[in-house]
């Protein structure tokens, strides 16, 4: 997947400014696909350039003319042909894992407390995705189309922050018990 792709599914759900853009990454696809602001202006660009997106200019008081993009037809194509496109399983790169095989290396108070620091990270995403998850959509069995698909990706991010909270502490119990401790 581009960036170019979690942009069209953003602009399908509503048309908005490359501002706007930057908001909803930063409170919702940017937890999944991540993008600075810069790249969103930069692909906001290109996917003009081909096509793929109209803007409007929008006057406003004081200040340059807003730009707000929507899909054109050869976006929603594009869109299409990419959701045909079988997905590749992500490939997990964690450096604590790494770290972890090397834990022999190591003062076992140094990674016993980098376990629990990602463990605080990770439980602190899940709280986040919890209240997100309660606020947003109350009635999970009543979702149906974006509402639903919406609520689907926010599932899989709770069941995953569930996952790695479950591994470190899985982790720091084994190596508590390694050293000793109970």
């Amino acid at each position: 997947m581009a960036l170019e792709h979690a942009i069209l599914v953003s602009l399908t759900e509503r048309a908005g400014s490359g501002y706007e853009l930057t908001r909803r990454f930063d409170k919702s696809i940017g937890f999944f696909w991540g993008a600075t602001h810069q790249q969103i202006y930069r692909v906001l660009k290109r996917m003009d350039e081909a096509g793929w997106v109209a803007v409007e200019h929008v006057p406003q008081d004081g200040k340059p003319d807003k730009k707000v993009y929507t899909v054109t037809q050869a976006g929603a194509d594009e869109i299409a042909r990419w959701l045909a496109e079988p997905t590749a399983p992500p490939e997990l790169r964690d450096e604590l894992a790494v770290k972890l095989r090397a834990a022999a290396f190591s003062d076992p108070d140094v990674m016993i407390a980098e376990v629990e620091r990602r463990r605080a990270h990770h439980a602190e995403r899940l709280a986040l995705y919890e209240a997100m998850s309660e606020r947003d959509f109350p009635d999970p069995n009543a979702l149906t189309g974006s509402a639903l698909h919406q609520f689907l990706v926010l599932r899989g991010g709770v069941s995953a922050e569930r996952g790695f909270v479950a591994w470190c502490d899985e982790a720091a119990a084994a190596l508590r018990r390694e050293k000793g401790e109970s």
